[in-house]
């Protein structure tokens, strides 16, 4: 296996091209482009008109999706400046169809207080799919999974478990729509026994269990017969108060367990996956504060999460180099075998900015020091290629 990083040097579109030309592909693309706002940070963001700044994305954008799998997905980050024409974009170059979710990032939690208005505290994340039908990623993260949320205790085995209605709670699906699902159990609340057949329970017969909402209208449960006889352990009879009286009801036992996933919600909060705050933190503590606003490792730690731990990644808006250092930190803790292509234009930084002060003339530079401090850091190695 090659470097864990790469950083090619040059104009995005003309470096996409010649990867095309290789024969490269990727898994996962990561897009952090200009947004647009016309402030001159670390690098120039120079305001376009609109349809001047989506017509620069869009070819950028069609490179990209060339070189991913049919199994692949890219992920935008975005301001409310432009997002509505950015997703639009996305439609065209991606396919409406393709449209995972617009996920709201809480960057800035204090929220930016210099100006008029609002106090934005968030950016957007745009996800699509190339393919649907076949898109790799997995929309769930452990990190978030608390064992606080499984709250009993199996006596024999010691695991933990929560307890969630066998019912569909969901009323699209009833004994109209899902009549095989609309069937009796019978179960035994001194026990907490289900069985699809009657059965003596410890204080007499086994009670027969028929799905019903709330309001005690018909229902249907998750599982199939043939399922409920495959897991019966699985299962517990219990009596609950309901709207009208007592009644009994069967109930999944839900286990935590070792790779447990939950799914993940569309607002990624910044005790979740960082600030731009923690961001400058984290650059500065490798190569010192040379970029006004970079993406914080954490947001890319969850991307990247999303995917297998041998994803090949590109980020074609490398920047201070946030998605190749995430890379590495996930490898080198997983000891996964992520490939991360950073490509970054030789631009020049701000005279008498941090980066300049620093000795780094261009974006480029700034990429690169950061890259070269993981590579020592975390190991991975990074190999490097100019024009």
């Amino acid at each position: 296996m090659g470097a864990w990083n790469t950083l090619l040097e040059g104009d995005n579109l003309a470096v996409l091209g010649r990867l095309a030309a290789e024969g490269a592909r990727f898994d996962l693309a990561y897009l952090d482009p200009p947004y647009n706002t016309g402030s001159s940070l670390t690098y120039a963001d120079r305001a376009l008109a609109h349809e001047a700044w989506v017509e620069q994305l869009r070819p950028r954008l069609e490179a990209v999706r060339a070189l991913l799998e049919p199994t692949g997905a890219v992920f935008v980050s975005i301001d409310d400046h432009e997002v509505a024409r950015t997703r639009l974009l996305l439609d065209e170059v991606m396919g409406e169809e393709q449209f995972l979710a617009q996920v709201v990032v809480n960057l800035n939690p204090k929220g930016r207080q210099l100006g008029p208005g609002f106090a934005t505290s968030h950016e957007y994340l745009l996800v699509y799919a190339v393919a649907r039908a076949s898109c790799a990623l997995d929309a769930s993260t452990s990190e978030t999974v608390d064992p606080a949320d499984f709250p009993h205790r199996d006596e024999a085995s010691g695991r933990r478990y929560r307890l969630l209605p066998l019912r569909n709670t969901n009323k699209k699906f009833n004994p109209t729509t899902a009549r095989t699902l609309h069937y009796p159990l019978w179960g035994d609340p001194a026990t907490g026994r289900v069985r699809t057949t009657p059965f003596d329970g410890e204080q007499g017969p086994a009670l027969e269990v028929v799905p019903v909402f709330g309001d005690g209208s018909p229902a249907v449960w998750r599982w199939s017969p043939p399922r409920v006889e495959e897991r019966p352990h699985d299962l517990v009879c219990r009596v609950v108060q309901g709207r009208r009286g007592e009644r009994v009801d069967v109930y999944q036992r839900d286990w935590l367990h070792e790779g447990r996933r939950k799914k993940l919600r569309t607002v990624w909060l910044s005790e979740e996956v960082g600030s731009t705050d923690t961001a400058v933190a984290e650059l500065k503590a490798l190569v010192g504060p040379v970029f006004a606003s970079p993406k914080p490792t954490g947001l890319l730690r969850r991307v990247l999460g999303t995917f297998p731990d041998d994803a090949r990644v590109i980020d074609p808006y490398a920047g201070s180099g946030t998605t190749g250092h995430a890379v590495a930190l996930l490898n080198s803790e997983d000891g996964g075998r992520r490939t991360c292509t950073s490509i970054n234009l030789p631009e020049p930084v701000p005279p008498g900015s941090p980066a300049a002060a620093a000795g780094l003339a261009t974006v480029a530079d700034v990429t690169r020091a950061r890259l070269r401090a993981v590579a020592a850091a975390y190991g991975g190695g990074l190999e490097e290629r100019v024009g």
